[in-house]
This record gives C-alpha cells, structure tokens and sequence, in this order.
C-alpha cells in the first residue's frame, strides 16, 4: 500500500554545495535561509526569562497582553484599529499557513483549492497538498503584483482562500492589497495576507491589508523577522471577525499554543520600534553591500529589492550560479526553483548573516 511520501525539504539539498563553500578559511556564509542572526533587544530576552508565566497552560488564542500589544502595534505601525476580539496567538507563522487549508476545509467542504502566489515560499503549496487540496498557483504580473484578472473563473468558485504576500518572499516585490481584498470579497473567497517582512518596505511605507477593512481578510505576522525571535516562535493573525473567531476555537482543540514566557517576550517586542529601526538600517546596508558585490563579480546587474532582505537574480541557471557562488565567495544561497518552476532563472540571498560575515563574501569574491 503507497500513500503520501513528503518531498525532499528544499533547503537540504544544498548539502552538496556545502562542501565547496566549508573549504574557505572561516568557513560557510549561510545565505540560503532566513534566519535571523542579530541578537533581539535585551528588554525582550528579560521579558522572556522572567515573566513566571512557564508554569501554567497558555491560552491558545494569546494572552490579553499580548492580544493588545498586538492591537497596539498596528493602531501605530498602520492606523488600523483592530477589536482586541478579532486577534489570534500563533506559533511563528509557518504552522498557520501550513494547517490553514485543512481549516478552512472543514469549515466549508463545497471547496476544495487554495489559489498563491506562483513564485512563493513554498508552504503555502505544500499546506494544499498536506490537507488534501488543490494547489494552484496564480502568476505575476511583471511589477510582481498578482495577476487576479488571470486566475480561472472555476478555481474562483472553487477556492478555499487566497494567499498573498507583501513583501514578498523570494522576490521582494510588493503587492496591490487594495486590489486582492476587493478581489476576495467580489468572489467571496477570504484573503489571508502574509506580511512577516512589512517592517523591510524599502519603497514607500508598509502596507497591510487591514487598511482595506477587515471583512474576508486575515492579516498574518511574525515577529521572527522583525524583532530576530525566529527561535522563540512568536505570531499573530488579525481581521474578519468570523474567520478569526473560527480559527481561535479549532486551534483550541488542537493545543495551538504560544508559550507564555515566548508571549512575555512578544508583548516586550511589539512595544518597542527602535530595534526594528536599527535592523532595518542592518538589512539596508547588508543589501546594498552584496547587490554591489555581486553585481561586479557576475558582470550583470544585481538590484536592491523593493522590500524584504532578499536579493532575488536573475540568472541563466540557479544552481549552477549557487555552485559558483559557494566555490568562489564560499557563499551557500537558494536556487530559485525552490519557489516554484517560475523561479528556475533565479537565486534568492538572504542578507542575515553579521556585517563581518556579509563583508567576509565580499571579500572573498573581490580576491576570486
């Protein structure tokens, strides 16, 4: 008897490149994935070490401390106002998107397909496939927001949810939310916006859906990237009042829960913007230095994206551009086919690493 076999993860198959990249003094430059490296604000490392919260089960929907601090966050980031009510505790995010079609499926059965971006991080796919849906991924347009208008009247009427994401990740474009809420709502199909790298709009200031009104739209965050607390799982999604509701009392059963000291820590971040200042400064710099770099090692032009703390570029074949990049500068980067075939011309590289190991690849390739 066969049943489902999970592919390869992405990322492990760059273990062939590894070697080439180790046999530099000082070893691999992982830019492959982004994780953070920076350290978090020490207000945030004490909220986490001494919130005596650790004793006792979590509310799975967040504490009201952490709800507010939430709403607090996007009255100030966005101008936004969202009822405490219509906001949800979740565990980083890669678990909300990857479990939010068997979700919706079980709330509406008469619909089976989960419509995202062609070119994307990759779970939203695979949370179709682990729920037993229909992936179809909806193309760009060449300023890389959504092509809406090319997405097939049938997969409409079938479609569970729409997934968005601006910044996005890989490409760093940024979408039309206006247009994808007006979108979702004349098709009656809820949009759920993944907006973990709006801290990173380097073009114009950072949108989130919510500004559209809250009804069939979901905003999803993460404060893995905005506050470098990748490791200690903290998100959060907010809108429509009866998508949030639903999805408060299912993950209930689940045992979807944040815990405390992680929402202590939460609470602690979302309430200060100077360390995101700071970071954004970081990524800024780091972005400039390697488009720079890279640009004069390839021959071809690298540019900076308009958000996140990606370089995404085009190149004839990704993996053979990864490969060069590993032996030359000992860089480990993603081939873009990890994101979809439309990505098979393309690596991405996430600027994370420290300055002093940013300034190592550069270094390196100036020499090579």
């Amino acid at each position: 008897m066969s049943g489902f076999v999970p592919p390869p993860y992405p990322y492990d198959r760059l273990d062939r490149l590894r070697p080439f990249a180790d046999a530099h003094a000082g070893g691999t430059v992982d830019l492959s994935i982004g994780t953070p490296f920076d350290p978090p604000p020490q207000a945030v490392i004490d909220a986490l070490a001494s919130s005596g919260s650790e004793r006792s089960y979590p509310a799975s929907i967040g504490s009201i401390d952490f709800r507010e601090a939430a709403q607090r966050w996007m009255q100030r980031r966005f101008d936004v106002g969202v009822p405490v009510g219509q906001i949800g505790a979740s565990i980083g995010t890669k678990e909300f998107v990857a479990t939010l079609p068997q979700w919706m499926q079980l709330r509406d059965p008469s619909r089976d397909t989960v419509l995202y971006p062609a070119v994307a991080y990759p779970t939203y796919e695979m949370g179709a496939i682990l729920a037993g849906c229909r992936a179809v991924p909806v193309r760009a347009l060449p300023d890389g927001r959504l092509d809406l208008d090319s997405i097939e009247p049938s997969d409409a009427e079938r479609a569970l949810l729409l997934w968005v994401n601006s910044p996005s990740n890989p490409t760093g474009a940024l979408d039309d939310l206006d247009a994808a809420a007006r979108w979702g709502r004349a098709h009656a199909v809820p949009v759920f916006s993944d907006e973990c790298y709006v801290e990173f709009t380097w073009v114009g200031r950072g949108r989130t859906i919510l500004e559209s009104g809250l009804d069939g739209v979901v905003a999803v965050h993460s404060l893995s990237k905005r506050s470098n607390l990748a490791g200690v799982r903290v998100g959060f999604y907010a809108g429509d009042a009866q998508l949030v509701s639903y999805l408060q009392e299912i993950r209930k059963h689940v045992g979807m829960m944040v815990p405390g000291p992680a929402q202590a820590a939460g609470v602690a971040a979302l309430d200060d913007d100077e360390h995101v200042r700071v970071q954004r400064d970081r990524y800024r710099g780091r972005l400039e230095l390697l488009a720079s770099v890279l640009s004069a090692w390839s021959g071809e032009p690298v540019g900076v994206p308009d958000g996140a703390f990606y370089l995404w570029i085009p190149v004839s074949d990704g993996w053979d551009y990864a490969e060069r990049l590993a032996r030359d500068g000992g860089a480990l980067v993603s081939p873009g086919e990890f994101y979809g075939e439309g990505g098979t011309r393309f690596v991405r590289v996430a600027v994370v690493q420290p300055d002093e190991r940013i300034q190592l690849v550069a270094d390196r390739l100036a020499a090579s």
